[in-house]
């Protein structure tokens, strides 16, 4: 495809293709038609040719090129699924763009976000224990605890009154912390309830160290039938004008981080139920 690519990012050349595209022609008329010297043709015919793009046979003293259509529909095939790839990320991207323009507008003085409350729920397949375990242990915190395309740089997660948070995410390709930090959040447990309820308060930073925002983030964890239930208050206090953007990104970053969390929870017990089968066939 590379290949393709460079012999078609040729002006000259993609003209020839064009040309070839009507019917096969020989290699004169082609340098004739394109306003170009025979031997500059040649070598752009040749070029095309390496690249599986044209075919060639001699017929008499002439030397008749013809377009392989082959190659293009295999480059339309992957263009057309590179443009429904993009299309998909570009119309996330628009909808974030469009929120952030909403509260940015309204951002117009400290506080103006104050109130605003956000609720999830999701029902996962494992008992209480696994979830909470999920919920406050920072190794598997990491695995879940940023949105999509982030990835956690730090994390201090103290499961008790008066723990410590701390989370700073990168984008999650920036491996060697070249970029520069995506964003930070600091903040202090207030009530722990293994199994029951959580709940936290959390502030993410701005650029110069001061919080954007206050979120009061409660858990409540109900065992059910087909697992746990799970319920998620997020409201939002002492909100600067400055934390427009992120609060337009608060009901989809935590909706992502709650599907993976679900993700995460499933394997676990996949992963601990092949575990334990194989435990049994092995003592018996």
């Amino acid at each position: 495809m590379d290949a393709i690519l460079a012999a078609l990012a040729d002006p000259a050349r993609w003209r020839l293709v064009n040309l070839l595209a009507e019917r096969p022609r020989p290699v004169g008329v082609l340098a004739e038609l394109a306003g170009a010297r025979q031997p500059q043709t040649t070598k752009h015919l040749q070029a095309l040719e390496r690249a599986g793009l044209v075919a060639s046979q001699r017929s008499g003293q002439r030397r008749i090129y013809a377009l392989r259509p082959g190659p293009l529909r295999d480059l339309a095939a992957a263009l057309t699924a590179l443009a429904d790839t993009a299309a998909d990320a570009r119309a996330a991207f628009d909808v974030h763009g469009l929120s952030m323009e909403a509260e940015r507008l309204a951002a117009d003085a400290p506080g103006w976000a104050d109130g605003r409350e956000f609720r999830f729920h999701r029902t996962l397949g494992a008992d209480t224990g696994t979830v909470w375990r999920h919920l406050t242990d920072p190794g598997l915190l990491a695995a879940w605890w940023t949105p999509d395309e982030l990835r956690v740089s730090e994390l201090v997660f103290e499961a008790r009154p008066g723990g410590r948070i701390a989370h700073e995410y990168r984008d999650a390709e920036d491996r060697t912390g070249t970029d520069a930090v995506v964003g930070r959040a600091e903040g202090t447990v207030e009530v722990a309830v293994p199994g029951e309820r959580l709940a936290y308060r959390q502030s993410p930073l701005l650029p110069d160290g001061a919080p954007a925002f206050t979120a009061e983030v409660e858990y409540t964890l109900t065992p059910g039938e087909y697992g746990t239930g799970l319920e998620v208050r997020y409201r939002v206090r002492d909100s600067a004008v400055e934390s427009a953007d992120f609060i337009a990104g608060i009901e989809t970053g935590v909706s992502q981080t709650l599907d993976t969390l679900a993700a995460a929870v499933a394997a676990d017990r996949t992963t601990r139920t092949v575990r334990t089968t194989t435990d049994t066939r092995s003592t018996t």
